[in-house]
């Protein structure tokens, strides 16, 4: 054999074993791709979750290596004791609530302290909506109005927008605790209570039944912060991960329901998930919800004017009554700049 003849034949043998111990690594358990990690995320059932839901269909969360288990919650207090006891990984809800159980405010004994706002969404979608027969605020005088609870929540702004129009609770009108949204709405729709403050797109089908919508947040408030990301701290820290993965695949799903070209495609799929949903309801809902302007949060940023706007009400209705601390005590921006890079 020649020198060149044996130069090729070990070149050959060496190629081989270097193209078996590839497929070999490849193929090994320790660097096969990951399954997706699931994470379980506890809202409050309605059209607002459409980003979640684009993220699960469209493989936005899957991309980045989550999957996502919705679990609807019936009221904040089960929403948000659940988080403190570490039931669930992420609450998309109102910062007033989770304001509200770290100052204590909540209405339950329990230590909240772990929990931090990590990302925006919304800025409430807030609708006062009353039964057919009532047709301006005046007209609830006397009336019985639902809330979930009249510690948290939104319920403050339905007691500021009243109190706007001269109607004080308990002199005026009362209060009935009645759930979360989805709860409210099918009591209002029973006319058990005169009105409830309604979440877009709630409100867009109670309208369809004639039902009227008296007042919004953003007209009797102006910047208000709904709907964030919340999350227990130590949580957090041990899966950075698998959190900033999840800001990256909401904001990924914002950017292609804000696109037009998914209209259709997005239309459909509220139509496939809300309860009730029409092709016109769906139209509508997707004018008031991706609305440029007052839509969802296009970038899911936490709002700083909005957000003091909730302290301020919280210091005005909250009780016990007491001082609200900045921002930074109730948000952590950190995994939200990272999932922006």
């Amino acid at each position: 054999m020649t020198l060149l003849h044996r130069l090729f034949r070990h070149a050959h043998i060496a190629g081989c074993a270097v193209l078996a111990a590839i497929t070999l690594f490849a193929s090994s358990p320790a660097v096969a791709q990951s399954a997706p990690r699931e994470l379980s995320v506890i809202v409050f059932p309605g059209g607002f979750n459409w980003p979640i839901w684009v993220g699960q269909e469209q493989g936005m969360f899957s991309r980045h290596g989550v999957r996502i288990n919705m679990i609807d919650t019936p009221n904040s207090r089960f929403q948000l004791t659940g988080m403190i006891e570490g039931k669930f990984d992420i609450a998309m809800t109102a910062i007033d609530n989770l304001i509200a159980y770290r100052e204590g405010q909540g209405g339950v004994d329990m230590d909240a302290s772990e929990l931090i706002a990590v990302m925006g969404a919304d800025n409430g979608f807030l609708r006062l909506t009353s039964v057919p027969e009532v047709r301006s605020i005046a007209e609830l005088k006397g009336k019985q109005l639902s809330v979930d609870a009249l510690t948290t929540g939104y319920a403050f702004v339905l007691l500021e927008i009243m109190e706007r129009n001269g109607m004080v609770i308990q002199r005026d009108y009362t209060t009935v605790a009645a759930g979360g949204v989805l709860q409210r709405f099918q009591s209002l729709l029973k006319k058990e209570h005169a009105a409830t403050m309604l979440i877009s797109p709630f409100e867009v089908l109670a309208k369809g039944q004639g039902f009227n919508v008296l007042a919004d947040a953003d007209t009797a408030l102006g910047d208000y912060q709904g709907l964030v990301a919340g999350v227990r701290k130590s949580w957090a820290k041990q899966n950075s991960r698998e959190l900033v993965a999840f800001i990256r695949g909401y904001r990924e799903a914002l950017n292609w329901l804000y696109d037009p070209a998914n209209k259709q495609a997005a239309l459909d799929l509220f139509v496939g998930k809300v309860k009730g949903a029409t092709a016109q309801s769906a139209a509508t809902s997707y004018e008031v919800l991706l609305n440029p302007k007052t839509g969802f949060t296009r970038d899911a940023k936490i709002s700083e004017v909005g957000t003091r706007t909730v302290l301020a009400l919280r210091e005005k209705f909250g009780q016990p009554a007491k001082k609200m601390q900045s921002l930074d005590a109730y948000y952590d921006p950190a995994w939200y700049l990272e999932a922006s890079r």
